[in-house]
């Protein structure tokens, strides 16, 4: 069986850091690990925001952001560039927030550049619906 190369949105990445239900552990069926820089920002921000409202002690913070710095290495991060932008301030075929829209328009933007496939990873329900109507295979729990 090939590895699957996927695209793993913010809810994927910290579901799996906080340890909650359903998050997938193992990556290790996948050969690549893309996401939008947009990723590294939500999952800090979300964990210094759980970190002030003392849903993590000083310990799990510094756990997750340790954590979170080894993740983030081993993820291919697609850049918030102009292209990015602009595509995401056009029409997409389903209704998405600004910041799902720019994990959307990473994703594709990525598959284009680089004429291969990306399965979409989220637990996102809207988000994935999103994916599936630009005809992305999507993965969720």
């Amino acid at each position: 069986m090939d590895r699957l190369k996927v695209y793993v949105d913010s809810s994927v990445v910290l579901r799996r850091l906080l340890n909650q239900p359903g998050a997938i552990m193992s990556w290790s069926d996948w050969q690549l690990v893309v996401s939008s820089e947009l990723m590294r920002v939500e999952a800090f921000r979300t964990l210094d925001r759980w970190h002030l409202e003392g849903k993590l002690t000083d310990g799990e913070f510094a756990d997750c952001v340790s954590e979170l710095k080894t993740c983030v290495a081993a993820i291919e991060q697609v850049p918030i560039a102009p292209a990015v932008l602009k595509r995401v301030a056009g029409p997409l075929p389903a209704p998405v927030g600004t910041l799902d829209a720019i994990h959307l328009v990473s994703a594709l933007l990525w598959m284009e550049s680089s004429s291969d496939e990306l399965v979409f990873v989220t637990h996102d329900r809207q988000q994935a619906m999103a994916a599936r109507a630009c005809g992305m295979e999507v993965r969720s729990q």
